[in-house]
């Protein structure tokens, strides 16, 4: 979260940088912004999707590029005071009220800063009732987030509902995030030697240790710029499913492990499931497109569900 939050900030400044020293080389640029000109390159490239809505030609910052100068040609309007609508500002006031409850966040004090400015200018609409909690048991939450930043070791006993079974082991906290409805603590196990992410709501017990967190130099955090975390393992279920052509695009949308294509219309789709209870709901979903051919307890709760499904319907007058 700090790297996307410096990045953030450093592409906010580029831009009026830039304004200021029209045809600037690229190499120069990079010194004054203490990164390297590959780095420079892959920060204006990503300020050529930014800009206004509509997001078409003259909508978007536009630059000029000239042997290994660059001359900013359009800013999108960031150099003119922002004003914000009432939905903008209390959309803005609510993000920076879930960032400042959020562990490991840099800068939380500019945080509070910035959000105590917008709740003033925003005036009666900052006490519009809305309240900020993260997703998980508020207390938990809270003893985590004192982990991560007292840089604490943690026991915790933990509730995988992959495998239906609790565990105790020693974690190195590295942060909190949170990613759909869910809020995780990301941590170096050392009962696993690696990066685990663990549901706050499943964290049944967790004391804080004696010891600093001792995360090793090889620990790197999750990637959650998709808005997933799933990553599929060899040790979790493998699905198959034979699909027709309205539901063809689950090949596109999870990772698949094999994909073949007939008979007919029909597709056969092997994929790994975070657990049976996520797969059982998948499936249902899909409808009358879509069937089990493994595993066959899959098989068995999709259609003893669809029975129950079908006998409700019955009772209706």
């Amino acid at each position: 979260m700090s790297n996307s939050a410096e990045r953030l900030g450093r592409l906010l400044n580029l831009v009026p940088y830039l304004q200021a020293r029209p045809g600037i080389t690229l190499a120069e640029a990079a010194h004054d912004q203490a990164i390297t000109e590959r780095q420079l390159r892959e920060d204006l490239e990503l300020l050529w999707l930014c800009g206004l809505p509509g997001y078409g030609p003259g909508d978007l910052i536009d630059m000029a590029f000239v042997g290994d100068s660059v001359t900013l040609t359009y800013d999108a309007g960031i150099d003119r005071p922002l004003r914000l609508n009432p939905d903008e500002a209390l959309a803005l006031i609510v993000a920076l009220r879930m960032l400042a409850e959020t562990p490991g966040v840099a800068q939380r004090d500019g945080v509070h800063r910035a959000l105590a400015k917008i709740e003033h200018a925003a005036g009666d609409l900052a006490d519009a009732p809305v309240e900020v909690r993260l997703p998980g048991n508020a207390d938990r939450l809270e003893e985590l987030r004192g982990a991560v930043e007292r840089r604490r070791a943690l026991r915790i006993t933990y509730y995988t509902a992959a495998r239906d079974e609790t565990t105790d082991r020693v974690v190195d906290p590295m942060r909190v995030l949170v990613v759909g409805r869910w809020a995780y603590l990301e941590a170096w196990c050392r009962r696993a030697q690696a990066v685990r992410l663990f549901r706050v709501d499943r964290i049944d017990a967790s004391t804080e240790l004696d010891e600093p967190a001792q995360v090793p130099v090889q620990a790197r955090p999750t990637d959650t710029r998709g808005g997933t975390l799933f990553t599929p393992t060899p040790d979790l279920p493998l699905v198959t499913l034979r699909v027709g052509r309205g539901v063809r695009w689950i090949t596109e949308h999870y990772p698949c492990e094999e994909v073949v294509r007939g008979p007919g219309e029909h597709w056969t789709v092997s994929l790994r499931a975070s657990d049976l209870d996520w797969a059982r709901r998948m499936v249902l979903g899909l409808g009358a497109e879509v069937t089990v051919l493994s595993p066959p307890e899959l098989a068995q709760a999709v259609a003893a569900e669809a029975r129950e499904a079908l006998a409700a319907y019955a009772t209706l007058p």
